[in-house]
């Protein structure tokens, strides 16, 4: 008994288990409407066949009296039912009820599917209720299958009805109506193109028509070409806006000579066939040309004069007219953009600070500053996510500085992790003291992403950051950062940072107008991205992955972007703009010619996960492409983010902290890194779980970087990933070969590393030893002479383990701070070699 009991609690519990399974939940709910739509469907199509058998048992008074004689292949049930549907209700058309249950299980088992409901009822209900009518109008009785209604009860009685209120050919017009209203707003974003199809095509047959007319007359006078006096002679000249001309047979259409270009100015000023311009018959209303031609038609030699030729009016303004102006989404033009439904609701955004806990805070912070004989005005209160700012207001004659140096007083009072005092707070005159709220809340994505602040910005490549200390939701601009330096320790927020980054651009950018590379040295934190390839990713011709893990296809793809760098400020040299901005601006209006090169140029976003690991392995092949892009790549729409958790000056240099203005710190081991990544103190002080510090050189903000799960990235980028993309990822160019790459020459002057000293592993253990960068050092522990030990110095710069000379005399930097990164660096040497 007691192991039967113990069998039926254990079956009690998996039931219960299952029931709070999330997955089992939404499994259990398909199946209830994906069954029953089969079921209906398997016995309407059986009615349609084997109806005409099992009509006459329908009329017996007993149902129970036909169980097993009704041949439909939904038994006795599935005939009723189906004879419900079809002759009762709505026709044949009733075959749209189960296609609209299978929608919604659909819906119900991936709710990020692209389904609406809403929109799916309504079109299959009018569907439903037109067939309807329209099947009853056209057959009011079946001759072909007699026991099947077409448009069913409903269908003939309406049908019946309004052909005796309208008449017959009133109620023919109100069907066509009727769906040419529904295909109208089916097909709503197609229009336009349909439209311009359709004026093509007249044009061309206009074209067409009146070239027979001509032949029939004689006359081989193509449309564009203007014909002088008839009565002037074939040998003068003929006046032409058509430069195509044969002896033998006249003017030849098909064939359009080449523009010339002269290379001064690629701004599109004549008409030229590409993908860009669409094939119209276009006509150029620039003054005419004078062809002359001999009157022998053999072989014709072509003189072309422009009579006036300052006078061209600009095609661009005609193909705008005509077609609209160039749509860079139109390739993608059905792709939408991720919704909010994709995202978890599931957390508490609104600010919950105990009322109590801040006038404890208070009365806390007023006792410890009388107790150091600093007396204050005023105290208010900015309760925030993650820490509450205390703004005081010191009385006259107290010293800003002997607040600042209370910070551990002030923490042990507070029973604090960590304060953090702004002193005084820029444009006030308050002295801000940040303390860490006991409870902590989340900043999810969602809210951020739905926040007016986001949605209606303007900003050309926004990023959502998170929300400040006083609650507010941060956004940023990428374009004007232009590039950003992100540094923390593990686990304190970083990965997160950058995921919030990625995804609040996926939510406001189309697949045309951005592209991402993604440098990934642990394999695993951009994974995930790899299924949007196709839409959003750049890579290497010959990289098999967008997602760029090896080092050495590091060092290729900036060298690539370096070219990408060059290649669009030719371009926007010939369009004589400055900026990417106005570039595009001018190829949408169509006033840059395709055949020169041009094309709509989309922004590039190079985000560099673990910098302090590549900069490690690969040193100078690295860094310095990457300064060349930080340095002048932001006119051309090429934006870096990079982000390493070892923040230490031999990580972080001169050269990439000079071109990174914008900086994100989260919380750091000490003090040391938080000055090299923000230029001051602060974020040692930080608590953790994404409170961060960001900054664009002229003050400090806190915030808390807002949240995104792994989940919640898999659904955004499996939404993008399920709709149409382009056939590969976006392609960079291959790179050039770099200087001394095959032969391993690294140059600096006239340095070679192929021809290093035989000491020079030996020098190089030494400084990493003693952690000095002196020659002199060398001079005494080695016993060498001053030059050799200069040459073995200079070897050891172009190799990237000490820094260059400074200009004081005083000893170089030393760049390697153990001897296992030096190992590295040996080892990278003697394999090039």
């Amino acid at each position: 008994m007691a192991s039967k009991n113990k069998k039926s609690g254990n079956f009690l519990q998996k039931v219960k288990s299952l029931a709070a399974d999330n997955r089992f939940r939404i499994f259990v709910g398909g199946l209830v409407f994906f069954v029953p739509a089969v079921y209906l469907a398997l016995t309407i199509v059986s009615f349609i066949i084997y109806g005409g058998c099992d009509y006459s048992l329908l009329d017996k008074d007993a149902v129970s009296q036909a169980a097993g004689q009704y041949k439909n292949w939904g038994g006795t049930l599935g005939g009723i039912i189906s004879n419900a549907l079809v002759n009762s209700w709505m026709g044949i058309s009733a075959i749209l009820l189960p296609w609209f249950l299978i929608l919604v299980a659909k819906k119900i088992v991936n709710p990020s599917s692209s389904v609406n409901l809403t929109r799916e009822f309504f079109s299959n209900a009018f569907l439903m209720i037109w067939f309807s009518v329209c099947l009853g109008l056209a057959f009011p009785v079946n001759d072909f299958i007699p026991y099947v209604r077409l448009g069913g009860a409903h269908g003939n009685a309406v049908a019946s009805y309004l052909s005796k209120m309208i008449g017959v050919p009133g109620l023919i017009l109100l069907l066509v109506a009727t769906m040419t209203v529904y295909l109208g707003i089916v097909f709503a974003s197609s229009l336009p193109a349909i439209r311009a199809w359709f004026v093509k095509l007249s044009e061309r047959f206009s074209a067409w028509t009146a070239m027979l007319k001509e032949k029939k007359s004689g006359k081989a006078e193509v449309p564009g070409i203007q014909e002088t006096d008839s009565k002037t002679n074939p040998d003068d000249g003929l006046e032409t806006d058509f430069p195509g001309y044969d002896g033998a047979s006249g003017y030849k259409t098909e064939e359009y000579p080449e523009k010339t270009d002269d290379g001064s100015n690629d701004v599109y000023e004549n008409n030229g066939s590409s993908g860009f311009f669409p094939d119209a018959e276009e006509k150029t209303h620039s003054d005419k040309s004078e062809i002359h031609a001999p009157a022998n038609g053999d072989d014709v030699e072509m003189v072309v004069n422009d009579t006036n030729s300052g006078d061209t009016i600009s095609t661009s303004e005609q193909l705008v007219d005509q077609f609209g102006e160039y749509d860079p989404t139109l390739e993608l033009s059905h792709y939408k953009l991720p919704s909010l439904d994709l995202l978890d609701d599931k957390y508490d955004t609104t600010t919950k600070v105990d009322p109590e806990e801040c006038a404890a805070n208070k009365k806390r912070i007023t006792e410890t500053l009388d107790n150091f004989g600093i007396a204050i005005k005023q105290i208010s209160v900015s309760p925030g996510p993650t820490v509450t700012l205390y703004e005081i207001v010191p009385a006259d004659g107290v010293r800003i500085s002997k607040i600042r140096s209370l910070s551990d007083d002030l923490a042990l009072s507070l029973s604090a992790t960590g304060i953090r005092i702004i002193a005084p707070i820029p444009g006030k005159g308050t002295v801000g003291i940040e303390v860490p709220n006991a409870n902590p809340q989340i900043v999810p994505i969602r809210s951020v992403i739905a926040s007016k602040e986001f949605q209606e910005c303007t900003y050309d490549l926004p990023v959502a950051l998170g929300k400040t200390i006083t609650n507010d939701v941060f956004v940023t601009d990428l374009c004007k950062m232009p590039h950003l330096l992100v540094a923390g320790a593990t686990g304190k927020g970083k990965s997160v940072g950058l995921n919030t980054m990625l995804v609040s651009l996926l939510y406001r950018k189309h697949p045309s107008q951005l592209k991402f590379v993604l440098i990934d040295p642990k394999k695993v934190e951009f994974s995930i991205y790899s299924t949007i390839e196709n839409h959003f990713l750049a890579k290497l011709p010959d990289n098999e992955e967008a997602i760029i893990t090896d080092v050495t296809k590091v060092v290729q793809t900036l060298r690539s972007l370096c070219k990408v760098m060059d290649t669009r400020y030719d371009l926007l040299k010939a369009a004589h703009v400055r900026n990417i901005k106005e570039y595009n601006s001018l190829f949408i209006k169509r006033k840059l010619n395709p055949e020169h090169g041009h094309h709509y140029m989309p922004y590039i976003v190079l985000l560099i996960d673990e910098f302090g690991d590549l900069i490690m392995t690969a040193g100078k092949d690295i860094e310095l492409p990457l300064a060349r892009i930080a340095q002048l790549a932001r006119a051309v729409g090429i934006h870096t983010i990079i982000a390493t958790q070892r923040p230490t000056t031999n990580i972080i240099t001169g050269t990439i902290k000079a071109n990174f203005p914008a900086r994100m710190a989260f919380q750091t081991a000490d003090y040391r890194n938080s000055q090299t990544i923000l230029d001051s103190n602060g974020a040692e002080k930080l608590i953790g779980r994404g409170d961060m510090l960001y900054s664009t050189g002229s003050d400090l903000t806190r915030l808390q970087c807002a949240y995104v799960d792994t989940d919640e990235i898999k659904r955004v980028c499996e939404y993008i990933s399920t709709q149409q993309g382009y056939p590969s990822a976006y392609e960079l160019p291959e790179p050039d070969e770099a200087d001394g790459e095959e032969g391993g020459t690294h140059r600096l002057g006239e340095v070679d590393l192929n021809k290093r000293d035989p000491m020079f592993d030996d020098c190089a253990r030494l400084l990493v030893i003693h952690q000095s960068g002196s020659a002199s050092l060398l001079q005494r522990k080695l016993g060498i002479g001053y030059p050799k030990a200069a040459k073995i110095m200079d070897q050891l710069e172009a190799a990237g383990i000490v820094g260059p000379q400074s200009n004081g005399g005083k000893q170089r930097q030393l760049l390697v701070q153990d001897e296992m990164q030096l190992q590295m660096i040996l080892d990278s040497l003697n394999n090039k070699a």
